[in-house]
């Protein structure tokens, strides 16, 4: 079943010390120190250019408005479609099996291309065994991956398990994007002077994003796979800090009116949040029309969206939506 575009949602080990514990101090105080240097790093980019020759410093990404559109030909149109494709790096782990199988079953489908990249293999579905426990190291392993099988495709979308994406409307916010050049969006959050894109609403990178990540990977000064636990940032935090070297910084998608597409929360606690806050406008105060993903999603939850998102539909209602992402060919589609 094709997808209209804008669909609508409503024990640690004793430490060793030598000289009178000394030496366990200097180690200490070192790594005191390069923590507040990574820290500082936040705000640093040794590639940046300055003044117009800033490399794509944006903070704001927006979706084409339907008036924008208009002014394009059929041609014009058909050609972005068939370039706004998408490969999904969905990160999982044979501990939460059913939130896999949900991911397997629902919203993936769209993609037009699904990977999943696990810690450690398994039976029951079909993944890319990492072979890797530490979360940062894995997620930079599927990210090397993604890009060196990503064919033609030139668009990237990492996910967590309990994510729910709708892929349509991730595409209509890409529609008139250069994957040539070097996006880095979703659900962009500051953390003192870094800012960054959080990993459990979605992270969307262009080909030219991930290929200078992919560039610094080997690089141990610059973005080390390997990280001391004494200084180790999240994942996301990381990923932030290691494509800051090449250029490329966070920005926040958001639909026309400045909401955000990339949700945090699962639906029912945002619609939980504005029957609060704005109990007279609850719908319209909850989420953006064109959200792409919503987190924290249970199997069931996954369900119920499918069937609203792109099943349910009110009789004599037309979106007025001026194209359509078809599914990928030969896909099981809903």
């Amino acid at each position: 079943m094709k997808s209209k575009i804008g669909a609508r949602v409503g024990s640690r080990r004793p430490i060793k010390m030598w000289s009178e514990g000394g030496s366990f101090v200097k180690g200490v105080a070192l790594g005191g120190v390069f923590y507040l240097l990574l820290s500082l790093l936040g705000s640093f980019s040794p590639n940046a250019k300055s003044g117009s020759e800033d490399l794509h410093q944006h903070h704001h990404v927006q979706a084409q408005s339907n008036d924008n559109l208009k002014q394009l030909s059929e041609s014009q149109t058909q050609e972005l479609k068939d370039q706004v494709r998408v490969y999904c790096v969905i990160m999982v782990q044979p501990k939460i099996l059913v939130y896999w199988a949900a991911a397997v079953g629902t919203w993936s489908k769209h993609c037009d291309k699904a990977v999943f990249y696990t810690s450690e293999s398994s039976k029951a579905l079909e993944a890319v065994d990492l072979q890797e426990r530490d979360g940062w190291a894995r997620l930079c392993k599927a990210l090397k991956h993604a890009y060196e099988n990503a064919g033609d495709l030139r668009w990237f979308f990492v996910a967590q398990p309990m994510t729910f994406a709708i892929i349509e409307n991730l595409k209509y916010l890409l529609l008139t994007k250069d994957p040539s050049e070097p996006f880095y969006m979703g659900n962009a959050l500051k953390s003192g002077e870094l800012e960054y894109v959080a990993y459990e609403s979605g992270i969307v990178l262009s080909y030219e994003a991930l290929k200078r990540f992919v560039g610094v990977l080997d690089d141990k000064n610059k973005c080390p796979i390997r990280v001391n636990r004494l200084w180790k940032l999240s994942e996301d935090k990381q990923l932030a800090m290691c494509l800051k070297y090449t250029g490329v910084f966070a920005e926040n998608g958001e639909d026309a009116h400045g909401m955000g597409l990339f949700n945090g929360k699962s639906l029912d606690a945002l619609i939980k949040e504005s029957m609060k806050n704005n109990p007279k406008n609850v719908v319209e105060g909850c989420c953006s029309d064109f959200a792409v993903t919503f987190n924290g999603m249970t199997p069931n939850q996954m369900q119920v969206m499918m069937y609203g998102v792109y099943r349910l539909r009110p009789y004599g209602h037309d979106f007025h939506d001026l194209l359509m992402f078809d599914p990928p060919e030969g896909s099981d589609n809903d």
